[in-house]
């Protein structure tokens, strides 16, 4: 599969270090020049490029820039991905610690909603609550498979997303929609959680729409 991952950070940079190897043809960019990536242009399969070119051709594209810096990408950032491109969005909103205050999510908005709106594409939420470390450690051989939830409002998508989830060595859960993606933001019981599927439904269904006073502006 093509793939397209703008933003090289922890999250961004271990997903192309799993998914070049894994036979994908991954094109990934950050916000000063392919140049900057020297370590991921020696991985199997991932290409460091423009901001403007990592969604060419794409299939899938992943979103995993600061929540804040989202409504600065270019309008036309994903109109060379591939027809039907699927979008995952592997952000959350840290009022406090980075992102400032977004009226939209403080007033309920959910932050792929957010996001989604910002792109003008819909969106699947996945990858928001795991550490990037564990990205690299269920590649290992009889390492553990943790479950992580995926949202969204397109099936289909959604069993696209699962897909390359579980070839990456975790067990997606289906989350339900956007509008319940709160199930899964940060402060919830299933933010950080690494259970198997079992425990992140109890983790999901646990969960409260109410942001609780660090994950507030």
């Amino acid at each position: 599969m093509k793939i397209g991952i703008i933003g090289a950070g922890n999250i961004g940079g271990n997903l192309a270090r799993r998914l070049g190897p894994l036979g994908h043809e991954v094109r990934i960019a950050n916000s000063r020049g392919p140049e900057t990536l020297p370590e991921l242009a020696a991985v199997e399969g991932v290409t460091p490029v423009l901001a403007a070119e990592a969604a060419e051709g794409a299939e899938l594209v992943i979103v995993t820039i600061p929540l804040v810096k989202v409504q600065d990408l270019p309008g036309d950032v994903l109109d060379a991905a591939a027809p039907g491109a699927v979008v995952i969005d592997t952000n959350n909103y840290y009022p406090q610690q980075r992102d400032g205050l977004i009226e939209a999510i403080e007033a309920g908005q959910t932050e792929s909603q957010y996001v989604a709106e910002q792109l003008g594409r819909p969106v699947v939420k996945v990858f928001n609550g795991v550490y990037a470390q564990k990205i690299l450690d269920v590649g290992e051989p009889g390492g553990p498979r943790f479950a992580i939830p995926v949202a969204g409002d397109d099936p289909e998508a959604k069993v696209a997303v699962s897909a390359i989830v579980a070839e990456l060595g975790f067990e997606p859960v289906d989350a339900g929609e956007l509008d319940e993606s709160w199930r899964q933001q940060p402060g919830s019981p299933s933010y950080g959680l690494m259970e198997d599927a079992d425990g992140l439904r109890a983790a999901l269904a646990a969960a409260s729409p109410d942001r609780t006073a660090e994950w507030k502006a």
